[in-house]
């Protein structure tokens, strides 16, 4: 069975080699370019993976043109920036394969005190804390590794094309009756200085881009 692997990428030179030769048989990458200015996309292209291009900037456009690319019927997501290893995608898939969930997000598990930056920790321990009330689901983590099926999450209208998106996916399935669960997953430190959880600003953006999804 091949999965699509859906990759949006921004400014990922150097991290795009490492994710794309990590990449298990039968899980095929789609890099999303998101404007880079740093060739991710020619160097993606020149490895063998399905390059797309979103101008839009957000991390949801990019992951949602991803998925209305992707054509096999379980897609997975991860970040491009090497903190998630892709050999670590099968463990994603697993309960899906097994018919036990229909959503699996992939809690990470820091290997190193740097690689998760206590405001971005903070910031997803509360978000994930508000869905667990709002929802009753037992998730801990918003992992941005995670997979379902590309038909299933389709039906489920996702709108937001910022950082929304992520967390738009769980309320969504939640009320859609979606069974979620998750799998422990290695963190890495990223390569390369981070455009979202590096800075305050990132931090912000994020928390209140995924504040707006909450609050409808």
């Amino acid at each position: 069975m091949t999965v699509d692997v859906i990759l949006p990428c921004l400014n990922e030179a150097s991290a795009v080699p490492w994710m794309l030769e990590r990449m298990p048989a039968g899980f095929r990458p789609i890099v999303v370019d998101n404007g880079s200015a740093d060739g991710s996309d020619e160097i993606a292209r020149s490895l063998g993976a399905t390059v797309v291009a979103e101008p839009i900037r957000g991390f949801g456009a990019a992951a949602h043109a991803g998925l209305l690319a992707a054509t096999s019927d379980l897609v997975c997501f991860c970040d491009c920036d090497g903190s998630l290893d892709p050999q670590q995608l099968p463990l994603i898939t697993g309960p899906l394969l097994a018919g036990q969930a229909d959503l699996v997000l992939g809690r990470r598990a820091p290997v190193r005190r740097d690689a998760w930056p206590l405001p971005a920790r903070l910031a997803n321990w509360e978000l994930a804390r508000r869905v667990r009330h709002r929802t009753g689901l037992s998730i801990r983590d918003l992992g941005p590794m995670r997979a379902a099926g590309r038909q299933a999450l389709l039906s489920l209208n996702l709108a937001d094309r910022r950082f929304g998106y992520p967390l738009e996916m769980v309320m969504n399935a939640a009320a859609a009756g979606w069974r979620v669960s998750e799998v422990e997953v290695a963190y890495l430190p990223r390569v390369g200085k981070s455009k979202v959880t590096g800075t305050v600003r990132g931090c912000v953006r994020t928390v209140r881009d995924m504040s707006k999804v909450l609050a409808r």
